[in-house]
C-alpha cells in the first residue's frame, strides 16, 4: 500500500483513517502493526483518534505517551477483537516493549496495534503491515504517505 494523502483538516482527517481502517484485514498468524513516524505535532495521534472512531471504539482515545500503551475493545462484527495503541516516545529501546506485553500482543492475530515513534523500538520490530509517515505544513495540512 503505497501512496500519498493530503489532508486539509480534520473531517478530512477521519475520512482518510476510516477508509484505511476499512481496509485493513487481519494476518492469518500474528497481530496487524501499524507504524506512525513524524514529528511532534504531525498529526498521530488524531490519526489513531479517527481510526478508533471509525471501528466504533466508544471511549475517549488519547495520547498513551505517560502510560505508553492503551487496549480498546473492539464491538462484534469488526476484524479485529482489539485495538492496541502504543506510544515509543519515552522509550529508549525495543526492549523496552518487553514490559508492555509486546511478543504476546504481536501473537494475536485479533490484535490491530497502531504504533507511534517506531524509531525508538526499530530494534525490536518485526515488519509492520503499514507504515504511515505524517507531516505537518506550514498551512495546517498534513502529508501523509503510506508504505
Amino acid at each position: 500500500m503505497e501512496r500519498n494523502a493530503h489532508i486539509t483538516d480534520i473531517e478530512a482527517l477521519s475520512l482518510e483513517a476510516g477508509a484505511f481502517a476499512s481496509a485493513l484485514s487481519p494476518n492469518a498468524q500474528t497481530a496487524t502493526l501499524i507504524t506512525l513516524s513524524g514529528e511532534l505535532g504531525a498529526g498521530k495521534t488524531a490519526f489513531v483518534q479517527a481510526v478508533a472512531r471509525s471501528l466504533s471504539v466508544e471511549e475517549t482515545v488519547s495520547s498513551p505517551t505517560f502510560v505508553l500503551e492503551k487496549i480498546y475493545r473492539l464491538p462484534d462484527g469488526k476484524h479485529f477483537k482489539h485495538l492496541i495503541h502504543i506510544d515509543a516516545y519515552r522509550l529508549d529501546s525495543g526492549a523496552d516493549l518487553a514490559a508492555l506485553g509486546f511478543d504476546e500482543l504481536m501473537r494475536d492475530a485479533e490484535n490491530l496495534i497502531l504504533l507511534e515513534w517506531p524509531e525508538k523500538v526499530s530494534d525490536r520490530l518485526p515488519e509492520p503491515a503499514v507504515r504511515i509517515a505524517l507531516t505537518a505544513l506550514p498551512d495546517g495540512s498534513r502529508i501523509l504517505v503510506y508504505g
